[in-house]
């Protein structure tokens, strides 16, 4: 069982629909979120801060004055840049193909590019062997499944000799799949790349200064034998307690997690659409978990994505508020946006394009009629724009997973919009 699984189970904390409290009486109306004694995980405090921000929020939408799509979504996009506040990456980075070869019926590069700070990116690209072109692509998005020592392996299988930890990873959230070659087989060319903090791109002890706190230090350990299952869990530890220190960081340069998330993921689409074989018209992205918080920065903002697949994540800004912002990492949230669109209205700034949403009914990341709720803006927003059927939200049985029923659904979703 992961160590994230492992503090879901033994921290959950269910949200459940019910009245306000006496002492919220004169406040706006909004559908109550916390549980028949008021409790939140804010404690008192989370009615009150549920009530800050208008639902429909300023910029949705679903809000009436809004018949322009255009005009709407420009206005809507521009403060959201500006908010998420990417960092200059600069122009599309020179790819070195580090390593060429066959496997399992595809065709495999290992590339890698620098960007202007941290360590070299390592990406996989995955096609068919002797296909033709140009072909469709995908930009494969790994998790974050505190397991921030990898990042492109998770999706990933390149020889018949894995490491235990992503053989076990995999069959935990994929049932077994190396999705990123499952879509690849079936006629996609496939980029998976390490993003900030995960894989090639992670924080070193030995780039770190000394710092110290909760019992953990970066004193006296080293990247020495960093494959051995150990290291890769003191790591992960460390990892974890650092991710708030990382965002405070960024705050104060300026900028916010999920803007350099968007920012590298940028990159690699513009990496994967110059590729000859590739029809940069018909470009998809997909991922589950931290991958699906990617799909919903990178396909709300970045319209050469043509066709999208968020796997769970998603939700609403007032459940992360009152129920599982403990549940969710730093690299969530981007702040004051809630003020201006709720969190799946992100995602839906790329309407009318083909987008689909894949929950979990007992993921334990998100209450369940939070999720029902974000299903139902994005249909609002979809059909207000008049392409209800650009849009389908999908709920299945079970925990947080993409198992192979989903992966199906979703590849034929991309089949669908993209061949």
């Amino acid at each position: 069982m992961s160590s994230r699984r492992k503090f879901l189970k033994s921290t959950a904390v269910l949200g459940s629909m019910s009245i306000f409290p006496e002492y919220m009486q004169g406040m706006p109306k909004k559908k109550p979120l916390i549980d028949e004694k008021g409790k939140s995980i804010i404690g008192i405090y989370g009615p009150w801060a549920d009530q800050l921000v208008t639902d429909p929020p300023s910029l949705s939408y679903r809000k009436g004055g809004w018949e322009n799509l255009e005009s709407w979504r420009k206005m809507a996009l521009d403060k959201t840049r500006e908010l998420i506040s990417s960092p200059e990456t600069g122009n599309t980075p020179a790819v070195t193909v580090d390593k060429k070869y066959e496997y399992d019926g595809l065709e495999i590069e290992e590339l890698s590019w620098q960007l202007p700070y941290g360590h070299r990116t390592e990406a996989i690209l995955l096609k068919p062997a002797n296909a033709g072109g140009p072909l469709p692509g995908i930009l494969g998005l790994h998790d974050h499944g505190g397991n921030k020592y990898f990042g492109k392996r998770k999706i990933t299988r390149t020889s018949n000799q894995m490491h235990p930890m992503m053989e076990h990873h995999q069959q935990q959230y994929y049932e077994g799949n190396a999705w990123a070659n499952e879509v690849a087989r079936r006629g996609y060319v496939v980029l998976v790349h390490d993003t900030f903090t995960f894989g090639s791109r992670r924080v070193r002890f030995e780039d770190m200064a000394e710092i110290t706190w909760g019992g953990s230090s970066t004193r006296g350990r080293s990247d020495r034998n960093p494959e051995a299952h150990e290291n890769i869990e003191i790591y992960n530890q460390w990892s974890g307690e650092h991710e708030h220190i990382m965002a405070k960081s960024l705050f104060c340069a300026g900028t916010t997690w999920p803007g350099v998330y968007l920012a590298e993921d940028r990159q690699a689409l513009g990496i994967l659409a110059a590729r000859k074989e590739v029809n940069s018209e018909r470009i998809g992205c997909a991922g589950l978990s931290g991958g699906g918080l990617r799909t919903v920065y990178l396909g709300g903002t970045d319209h050469r994505v043509r066709c999208a697949v968020c796997v769970g994540f998603m939700s609403t800004w007032s459940d992360f508020l009152l129920n599982k912002a403990y549940t969710h990492t730093w690299m969530t949230y981007t702040p004051l946006l809630p003020k201006y669109l709720d969190f799946p209205e992100i995602l839906g700034l790329r309407v009318p394009l083909p987008t689909m949403t894949m929950n979990n009914s007992q993921d334990g990341l998100y209450t369940l009629p939070e999720m029902v709720k974000a299903d139902k803006i994005l249909q609002e927003t979809f059909a207000k724009a008049g392409a209800a059927d650009h849009y389908q939200g999908r709920f299945y049985t079970g925990d947080h997973k993409f198992d192979a029923a989903m992966q199906k659904d979703a590849f034929e979703w991309f089949d669908r919009w993209l061949k």
